[in-house]
């Protein structure tokens, strides 16, 4: 017994020998606050590496100077600048971004892997998919989405019903962020700066690294902006700072799951404006008339990539595959397609590996599907080496439920497209994204009713976890939802004519 005591201590002790650590500081404040700040280690491991990222983590005191720092210097700076300086600048910062030869890009798909447990090159893929959507196009495009003259940003602009009226972004921001999807505070950040807000944003334990990068290139490619955005971390839970900035902050945008947002809105001045992002669902459609022999691979393919994309950790991602009876191809054969590229997908992107509380919720999500799949014959599971993935099929389009996530899939064959709406109907405030794969003449009809039903993204499969550059994320405008409208009325503007020194 002693010896294999000796043996198990000796061979951790060569494994951990083995360990590469790697010390990263994430994260940004001001300079005028730098040297008081206490940092927190936030540690990842994956194999034999070892990363620890510090983290500025601050006291109510501290918060409530931030704060006051931001706002004075947003209005300093940022508010002075025109909305296409803006968005030069966040595009030079995506640029290099881009580029893979870049240091800050290189460090990205170096870290991110060990930080999420991601595949590299699924990660490195992304990463590129994401940051275009960013570039100077698409951020115009995001402007112009929101506001018919994007000039109101800048300065009082004619309006539809008479008078003039400008845009203000708030002083501060406050951004609460999830950690699901690395790249995720991207959105809310650059939306913040695009109204020429100053911004502070709290990043997730479990995806610190992303939105501090970021905030590096800017910094370095415009310093003046490095006093107008803080990144910080506090323990979720944590009060004490938190009720500092969300009584300082002018908005609060928060993302997370149901109760923690409902907890952060509790305690929001009722004069604060609060924009949660809750947990959503999403699901796909695939019609009879693209199940032919021609198609139905590509269709699957695409399915497929829906569901390995970041093992579904998005409120984009699919929990369920409606499946129409009547194609070439029967809904039960589609589950057998899908399961093979689930397949080929684990052998190009293997699947993160779960932590406990993961593996138990797949374990029992599984478990129950193999039950009810040996108690109805109308059902069937398939499930690649080691439960890397699973498709679970059903003829019955008895229920909507969720799936097991990380790669698990219900496909449910229906009659008719009219099925569907019945089985979401009872989920209305939870819906988000629909991924289609249906003729042109099915789409209009079957999106007028998933837009009564509560969805409020239709796209195509093989999109789901691509937002196009935008999109109105919950169905709410990106910057319209942040900025207050001042108004000059017609009749200030008519009596002004009065005192002019051109009047008789």
């Amino acid at each position: 017994m002693l010896k294999v005591v000796q043996w198990l201590w000796m061979n951790f002790l060569e494994q951990t020998s083995k360990m590469v650590e790697l010390i990263e500081k994430a994260g940004h404040v001001p300079s005028f606050l730098v040297n008081d700040v206490k940092w927190q280690k936030l540690e990842f491991s994956k194999n034999t590496q070892f990363l620890a990222i510090k983290v500025p983590t601050l006291n109510p005191e501290q918060c409530d100077r931030l704060t006051g720092h931001i706002k004075v210097n947003s209005n300093g700076f940022l508010k002075k600048q025109s909305t296409n300086g803006i968005i030069e600048l966040i595009d030079a910062a995506i640029e290099r971004l881009l580029n893979r030869d870049d240091p800050i890009r290189q460090k990205a798909e170096k870290l991110l892997p060990l930080i999420t447990g991601f595949d590299p090159e699924m990660i490195r893929l992304s990463l590129t998919d994401y940051l275009k959507t960013f570039r100077k196009p698409q951020l115009l495009r995001f402007i112009n989405e929101d506001f018919s003259n994007p000039k109101i940003l800048d300065e009082f602009q004619p309006i539809m019903k008479g008078g003039f009226a400008k845009a203000f972004g708030p002083d501060c921001l406050l951004h609460i962020w999830a950690g699901n999807v690395p790249g995720l505070p991207l959105w809310s950040l650059i939306s913040g700066l695009l109204v020429k807000a100053g911004n502070i944003g709290k990043v997730s334990s479990s995806e610190p690294l992303f939105a501090s990068l970021f905030v590096k290139l800017l910094i370095e490619i415009e310093p003046k902006i490095s006093d107008c955005i803080a990144v910080l971390w506090w323990e979720g839970g944590t009060t004490d700072q938190e009720d500092t900035l969300l009584r300082n902050a002018d908005v609060v945008l928060a993302y997370g799951d149901n109760n923690s947002i409902k907890a952060i809105q509790d305690r929001t001045p009722v004069t604060t404006r609060y924009l949660p992002y809750g947990h959503k669902i999403s699901f796909g459609i695939i019609s009879a008339t693209v199940l032919d022999a021609q198609k139905s691979w590509a269709v699957a393919h695409k399915a497929a990539n829906d569901i390995a994309r970041y093992d579904q950790h998005g409120c984009y991602s699919p929990h369920v595959f409606f499946v129409e009876f009547g194609g070439d191809i029967s809904p039960q054969n589609f589950a057998q397609y899908v399961a093979h590229e689930l397949s080929c997908f684990e052998e190009k992107f293997p699947r993160r590996i779960l932590n406990t509380e993961e593996s138990i919720q797949l374990a029992e999500w599984r478990n129950e599907q193999e039950f009810r799949a040996i108690t109805d014959p109308k059902r069937d599971i398939i499930s690649g080496n080691g439960g890397a993935w699973t498709v679970s099929f059903s003829e019955n389009a008895e229920n909507f439920s969720l799936s097991g996530l990380n790669r698990t899939i219900r496909i449910i064959g229906v009659h008719s497209l009219d099925q569907i709406i019945p089985l979401i109907s009872p989920y209305k405030k939870f819906l988000q994204t629909v991924g289609v794969a249906i003729s042109p003449t099915e789409l209009f009809l079957i999106s007028e009713q998933l837009a009564q039903h509560g969805v409020t993204r239709i796209t195509a499969l093989g999109s789901m976890t691509a937002p196009e550059a935008g999109w109105h994320h919950d169905g709410r405008f990106n910057l319209l939802d942040l900025v207050t409208l001042t108004e000059i009325e017609s009749s200030a503007e008519l009596s002004s004519d009065i005192f002019a020194t051109y009047t008789d």
